[in-house]
């Protein structure tokens, strides 16, 4: 008898165990980390990983999550380490671009930790950046009072600034004395006064023991040797950032990137409701053609109209008709943040562009902004925007700050435009 039942619980379990396969039940399919914390903030504005546990206990959650609830905005935290390798690529954007999808929010603001520098923060804001929340957050790193702060301490800095919806103001005066306490590089030539316009900010190297910028350094004099010199005077600068450029720089991380918001944006679109996304089609659209230049992509540029194409995804889903496009002068500054007025070097005639608040303060101190770069045929690097526009897409459109109405760069890759810039 005893055998009788041990077989007979043997062929339950069993049983069980096969209509568990059978089912495909999704219930004990492991989370992935943009599910996880997707999931972790529909219950808590505040999502902080166990490796800041300490840095940010209960106690203080609790309050950044009262504070949270007093602005009425719907601002969301997200504090966990990010590193290279890790399913984000170590890269904000690309964990702020997934939680975004995951959460499915209209309108949402996002802060979280920054990739390259863990005492920073970076903000996010859709559809568009109405409470200056990039700036915002920015400028809680510079201030005086939050000079030696905590993680706790930093993220309730950014969200009060977010609050007051200056960030742009307060992160230009945190910013306007940088240059006493860092040696700043030194122009070349030295500028007269009435031709600031035109002044090449050549960057020093501000730490010359990286092998990374040494190696590119050498590889940019061999370079211009072979083209016998060195290309005319630009009025535009390299990023003076040394960790931007670098990863700027870096054409696989940044193809790798680009990947992850394709996929991100196929995902969302596939998950969206016909009936409750009108430009449903057009997303699906610019998904399609970020494909395409993802595939055949041979550089910085491309990769960066792939981020472009994305963008204007997102805003389909959205149907926002309304927001900026990435910045003009360097679509890997992110979304703009409003239109600027910008008369080019030798020309009487201006253009209105969309900039980021970075380049709109450069342009109104006289400096020049930090530009996107291509090669020309003869292998000059020039800004993107010098390259023939039957050569580039996205010289002729400036990533699509020169396109009005229902033009887009969607548009003009959907009609072979892309195809004859690569040939």
């Amino acid at each position: 008898m005893r055998r009788r039942n041990m077989r007979r619980a043997l062929a339950t379990a069993l049983l069980a165990l096969v209509l568990s396969m059978l089912s495909g039940s999704p219930a004990g399919a492991a989370e992935s980390p943009g599910e996880h914390i997707a999931n972790a903030l529909r219950k808590s504005p505040v999502y902080v990983s166990d490796a800041y546990a300490d840095a940010v206990p209960p106690s203080r959650r609790r309050q950044l999550t009262k504070q949270i609830a007093a602005t009425g905005l719907p601002i969301k935290v997200v504090l966990t380490p990010l590193t290279k390798g890790d399913n984000f690529d170590g890269e904000a954007d690309t964990l702020a671009s997934v939680i975004h999808d995951r959460l499915g929010l209209r309108e949402f603001i996002l802060i979280t930790t920054d990739g390259d520098f863990t005492d920073s923060l970076n903000g996010y804001e859709w559809p568009a950046d109405t409470h200056q929340t990039h700036d915002a957050v920015a400028a809680a790193g510079f201030l005086d009072e939050t000079r030696d702060a905590g993680l706790a301490d930093l993220t309730a800095k950014a969200v009060e600034l977010v609050a007051a919806g200056n960030g742009t103001r307060v992160y230009e005066e945190a910013i306007q004395d940088l240059g006493t306490s860092a040696p700043a590089p030194s122009p070349t030539p030295t500028p007269e006064p009435d031709t600031q316009e035109s002044t090449w900010a050549w960057l020093l190297p501000a730490i010359p023991t990286l092998a990374l910028l040494t190696l590119g350094a050498l590889l940019l004099v061999r370079r211009r040797r072979r083209a016998g010199g060195p290309p005319p005077p630009s009025p535009f600068a390299y990023p003076q950032a040394v960790f931007a450029a670098a990863e700027a720089a870096d054409e696989s991380a940044l193809r790798r990137r680009a990947e992850a918001e394709v996929i991100a944006l196929g995902e969302a679109a596939q998950a969206a409701s016909p009936g409750a996304t009108p430009s449903l089609e057009r997303a699906l659209d610019a998904y399609s053609a970020a494909s395409k230049v993802l595939d055949a992509a041979r550089g910085l540029p491309d990769l960066a109209g792939v981020l472009a194409l994305v963008t204007e995804g997102r805003d389909a889903l959205t149907d926002t008709v309304s927001a900026l496009p990435l910045c003009f002068f360097n679509p890997l500054h992110g979304r703009a943040t409003r239109r600027t007025t910008w008369r080019p070097l030798g020309r009487r005639d201006r253009a209105q562009v969309a900039t980021c608040a970075a380049c709109t303060g450069a342009l109104r101190h006289h400096r020049a902004p930090e530009v996107l770069t291509d090669t020309t045929t003869d292998g000059h690097q020039v800004p993107y925007f010098e390259v023939p526009a039957e050569r580039s897409v996205w010289a002729a459109t400036g990533y699509g700050s020169l396109l009005r109405g229902e033009d887009s760069l969607t548009v003009r890759l959907a009609r072979g435009d892309f195809t004859h810039a690569q040939e």
